[in-house]
């Protein structure tokens, strides 16, 4: 996490901050001294621009909110489906993304910091508000000089909502008028299958996606089975990044 961190701040020419949020063994003594070493060495892999450590007491993910709120964006590593998604977070990475004021890019142990950063897959939402959506791909597209594909999955014998094709229109014009590359990328689905999850990070794996960007809420049209599908995508077994809008 610390390297993308690194990496993007260099990009968008900012800085890091680096938080931890003390547990109740860390406060004092030897485990704020254990601590202090953690936040040490992690401090020592930024080396293109200048970091903060930040050790804070408080309820964790209300903590974590709340200095993010002074950021432009937030990255935040976990360990894919085993490991420290479930000793930290759990199923929370998703209660966190949401809990957030700003963008959030979420990687994994396995997750590498691109060279040539790919493409930014953008799948179609079905949300009645994407505007912070679109505005952190914009940021995200042009700290990486990447393209943007607008990415629809077409279930055989299934229309896209009128939701859907607005927002398809709207994600084209929001990146027309902010000068970032951008392609539609329309795949028609072989089998019939309630998610999305597997379409979009099979594509993003072909086209070796620098990251894919979601609303971390649910739609109203998809609210049954999103949870599980956006917990799909943060874990996903490849590694790639998932930028997660408010």
């Amino acid at each position: 996490g610390v390297l993308f961190a690194d990496d993007l701040a260099s990009r968008m020419a900012g800085n890091v901050t680096l938080l931890h949020v003390l547990g109740k063994n860390e406060r004092t003594g030897e485990g704020r001294d254990k601590a202090q070493v953690f936040m040490d060495r992690h401090a020592s892999l930024v080396e293109h621009t200048t970091v903060t450590e930040l050790m804070l007491e408080g309820d964790a993910l209300a903590t974590i909110a709340e200095e993010a709120s002074r950021h432009a964006m937030m990255v935040c590593a976990t360990h894919g489906p085993q490991g420290l998604r479930q000793q930290l977070f759990g199923a929370d990475i998703l209660k966190l993304v949401r809990k957030l004021p700003v963008p959030c890019l979420v990687v994994q142990d396995q997750s590498t910091v691109p060279a040539r950063p790919g493409p930014v897959v953008l799948p179609v939402a079905g949300h009645e508000n994407i505007t912070g959506l679109l505005d952190a791909v914009v940021m995200l597209a042009r700290a990486y000089q990447a393209p943007v594909h607008i990415f629809q999955l077409l279930r055989p014998g299934e229309s896209p909502s009128d939701q859907l094709l607005e927002n398809k229109k709207r994600m084209m014009l929001h990146l027309e008028e902010h000068g970032v590359a951008h392609e539609e990328i329309d795949v028609p689905g072989t089998t019939f299958s309630i998610g999305f999850a597997a379409g979009t990070i099979a594509h993003a794996r072909k086209a070796e996606a620098s990251c894919i960007a979601i609303m971390a809420d649910a739609s109203d049209e998809y609210r049954y089975m999103a949870d599980a599908e956006k917990e799909r995508m943060l874990t996903n077994e490849h590694g790639i990044p998932v930028l997660c809008a408010p």
